[in-house]
């Protein structure tokens, strides 16, 4: 039995591995709100994005002059945590480095990830502990999928006029920007929206995005202060990942070293790290 959540409103269920957000449902309907993963389309549910987001060019970062490894989108995502609190209202997970991670990631670090049930309302908030004698370097991300069909739509708190940020099929950032609203609220789902991966938006004036569905039910997505925020489904797929990241892929001129690459968070020796997302669901 997965760690589990429960009021009168949702049925909440993490999975240790990845510290992954599994299913948010309907206590009274059932009607399930997140994406239950799909090998043919996406196996992915909501993985943590650490220690970088997106990919690096050639897989490989320099830190401190030596040349090191990590996976598109990070470690955290494939390891597991330790379930460290549980309440009625709470589960709290704790991931820790060990030698593994710091062959492809030379920093000590202690994540964890809490999940706070309330009313209709879900809290999910990632702290990054530094343990080392010297800052440390990082990107950290959300990727959650909610489940949604064609003709579904984003709906922005305030009108945005927003570019797209592009990364092409190596998942390397280009030159390229699309323009995707202009002075406007709504972003409809649409067939073709994905054609070109994800939109990845920086300087959003909005602090939250509400998914509005046909069927009546709705997700208001807080997003906080994040400085990019990514919109992203497989073309036509029956989801949407509402995805806020500290931190985004490499293009085809990367820093010179870590610490330098863009949107990289700074943590000094001793101090932590936080940022949540916040989501209300709400059924017709």
């Amino acid at each position: 039995m997965l760690p589990t959540l429960q009021n009168e409103e949702l049925t909440v269920r993490v999975k240790p591995f990845g510290a992954t957000l599994t299913s948010v449902r309907s206590t009274k309907s059932g009607k399930e709100f997140l994406w239950q993963g799909d090998e043919r389309i996406w196996a992915g549910q909501s993985p943590i994005l650490f220690p970088i987001i997106g990919r690096l060019l050639d897989d490989t970062c320099r830190i401190d002059g030596q040349p090191y490894s990590i996976i598109r989108h990070g470690l955290a995502r494939h390891r597991d945590f330790s379930l460290v609190k549980e309440t009625a209202d709470e589960l709290v997970f704790l991931q820790e480095s060990d030698e593994e991670t710091l062959a492809n990631y030379p920093f000590a670090y202690r994540l964890f990830v809490g999940f706070t049930l309330s009313g209709n309302a879900l809290t999910v908030t990632h702290t990054v502990e530094n343990p080392n004698a010297r800052t440390i370097y990082f990107s950290i991300g959300a990727h959650p999928a909610f489940n949604c069909a064609l003709g579904d739509r984003l709906l922005f708190e305030k009108a945005e006029t927003l570019n797209s940020l592009r990364i092409d099929t190596d998942s390397l950032l280009t030159d390229a920007r699309d323009r995707i609203l202009t002075d406007s609220r709504v972003l409809a789902l649409t067939e073709h929206l994905f054609d070109k991966d994800a939109l990845i938006f920086e300087h959003v004036r909005s602090d939250f995005v509400t998914l509005e569905r046909q069927d009546g039910s709705a997700v208001r997505f807080h997003f906080g202060n994040a400085p990019f925020l990514a919109v992203w489904a497989k073309p036509a797929a029956p989801f949407v990942c509402i995805e806020p990241w500290y931190g985004v892929n490499d293009g085809y001129t990367p820093a010179a070293d870590f610490s330098e690459k863009r949107g990289i968070v700074s943590l000094p020796a001793g101090e932590r790290f936080s940022f949540s997302w916040h989501a209300e669901f709400t059924e017709k």
